[in-house]
């Protein structure tokens, strides 16, 4: 008797365990809520009357607000997206230059559903001039240049094509004595901006082709010309076709008429190389060829 009860106890407990074990467990996401009443605001840091896109930092300040959303996931319309629960956080914007974003949030509510929202701004990001480019013009304050006349091709001109100048590459000492007593300073200010002032000593040497471009006429020689005092120069990437192997990748332009000690009647200036005693820069010229100009340090 004993042995059936112990038999008939043995097989309850089994299907008890059998059925608890098969007994499929329930989940509840609760009540599914859509987020509505969605609002964006993009505060851009800096905007002003002379300055609608921004002062140039790139920071904006983006809020979102909706009723019944949990969470929201910020595409920054830049390639970057990040969860933020609170629908409120601050990016900064890294392309140079004033560039259009659209802002896409997705509002996230009980169960996954979303509801979303777009908003088109417009920021404008200063260009950062790598510190080391600044340091070697300028010595992070002031430094002036002159013609490196004994260098080999510190004077040269090639095809648009390429960045070397296979037309023409001067020998040492080779050229126009105007060439060689301009002293060309690059300074920096508190604020980070470099500016240039060209002392040609009256004269600089003209590209033939460029002469009429400065208002006088002639070939390939000096002239008499005002090379325009202080000038602020703009610095942007490189938008020629060069390599990190053969340049720095950063070039500037030149306001006014863009000579920096010899003139081609371009002002935008690729800087191959530069160091705390030798710069080597490309430019292209009006007749558009490639020239190519070695300084060093004074």
């Amino acid at each position: 008797m004993t042995t059936n009860i112990k038999s008939i106890t043995i097989i309850l407990l089994a299907a008890m365990f059998t059925f608890t074990a098969c007994k499929k467990t329930e989940y509840a996401f609760g009540t599914l809520k859509t987020p509505t009443n969605l609002a964006i605001t993009a505060a851009i840091a800096g905007t002003g009357a002379n300055s609608p896109n921004g002062d140039g930092s790139g920071t904006v300040v983006i809020t979102t607000t909706a009723k019944d959303a949990i969470t929201y996931k910020i595409d920054f319309g830049d390639g970057t997206s990040k969860l933020v629960p609170s629908g409120s956080v601050t990016y900064k914007y890294s392309n140079p230059g004033t560039t259009d974003f659209t802002i896409t949030i997705n509002a996230i509510g009980t169960g996954g559903v979303i509801s979303t929202i777009s908003k088109k701004i417009t920021v404008f990001v200063a260009f950062v001039i790598p510190p080391e480019i600044v340091a070697a013009l300028t010595n992070n304050a002031s430094r002036t240049w002159v013609t490196d006349k004994d260098a080999p091709g510190h004077v040269g001109v090639g095809a648009n094509s390429v960045f070397t100048p296979n037309y023409y590459s001067a020998d040492p000492n080779s050229r126009a004595a105007c060439l060689y007593d301009d002293e060309i300073t690059f300074t920096e200010d508190t604020n980070g901006n470099i500016f240039i002032n060209v002392d040609n000593k009256g004269q600089s040497f003209l590209i033939a082709a460029s002469t009429t471009f400065y208002g006088v006429n002639g070939g390939d020689n000096c002239y008499d010309i005002n090379t325009g005092g202080v000038r602020k120069l703009s610095f942007m990437n490189a938008t020629s076709a060069s390599t990190p192997d053969i340049s720095t990748r950063i070039q500037f332009m030149v306001p006014g008429n863009g000579i920096i000690n010899f003139a081609t009647g371009g002002n935008t200036y690729e800087i191959l190389s530069a160091s705390a005693t030798n710069i080597s820069l490309r430019n292209i010229g009006i007749d558009g060829n490639a020239w190519y100009q070695k300084l060093k340090a004074k």
